[in-house]
């Protein structure tokens, strides 16, 4: 009787670890495989198809698109900046961002799931009953999910797929991940959806996309200021502590 308890404990050990192992799978070998065609050359050569096809089949091109999308960012592949460009340059500038941002989250989701199924539960119940430095980062992190969520999707320099993982090992409820995500990535959403809005021109041009415009002073300091704003709550309760301390 015990041997078929453990059986089915080791069992359910590994299909907790299958999702993130497909991911980590088809990651690696999209790395490989995928980096040369989900590319800006490939959607420069294509783009006269891309928008033939899209005039003839608006609605097949938005689900292709943003079921592509999805796979994209739930399996961690190659080419999620030239997706975000495809959507500006298929769909202009604001129904390009809506299907960006969509597919963005869906498959932020997907991989926050997995991630969580995995080793998310395990390292929480580790986490909370650890003492010390970690029980306190924990604590902080708890205290202050929200602005700490908004924080690492409006900061440019927080890897995507790291932002995902992040909420899933320290137990963030799941509608908290995905408003946060959502509302999160759309300042990055509009700049680089913009720019692919724009594209068509960069094309008769001959030229290539000016991918670093997120950090020109006049887009970047907009969204330190969005990152210093979802910092206010977590000020205003060290300095709320503090007072409380003096008296």
């Amino acid at each position: 009787m015990s041997d078929m308890t453990e059986t089915k404990s080791e069992k359910t050990g590994i299909g907790r670890y299958l999702p993130l192992i497909v991911i980590a799978l088809v990651a690696a070998v999209g790395a490989f495989t995928l980096r040369d065609y989900l590319s800006f050359d490939t959607l420069r050569d294509n783009r006269e198809a891309l928008i033939a096809f899209r005039d003839a089949n608006y609605l097949l091109t938005v689900l292709v698109f943003v079921l592509t999308y999805i796979l994209i960012v739930a399996f961690s592949l190659p080419g999620a900046t030239v997706a975000t460009l495809t959507g500006g340059f298929l769909f202009g500038t604001g129904l390009g961002t809506l299907f960006n941002v969509t597919a963005a989250t869906l498959g932020a989701i997907l991989i926050f799931l997995a991630a969580r199924m995995g080793l998310g539960e395990r390292l929480k119940a580790r986490m909370d009953a650890s003492d010390g430095m970690v029980s306190r980062i924990k604590k902080g992190i708890d205290e202050n999910q929200w602005s700490m969520l908004f924080l690492i999707r409006l900061v440019p320099a927080v890897p995507f797929f790291v932002a995902n993982l992040i909420p899933a090992f320290l137990a963030v409820p799941l509608y908290r991940f995905a408003i946060s995500t959502a509302i999160g990535i759309i300042p990055g959403a509009v700049v680089y959806t913009s720019v692919g809005a724009g594209l068509g021109a960069v094309f008769a041009r001959g030229e290539t996309p000016d991918l670093g415009i997120i950090f020109e002073p006049h887009i970047l300091f907009p969204i330190l200021g969005l990152c210093l704003l979802s910092l206010l709550p977590i000020v205003i309760k060290v300095v709320t502590g503090k007072k409380d301390l003096i008296k």
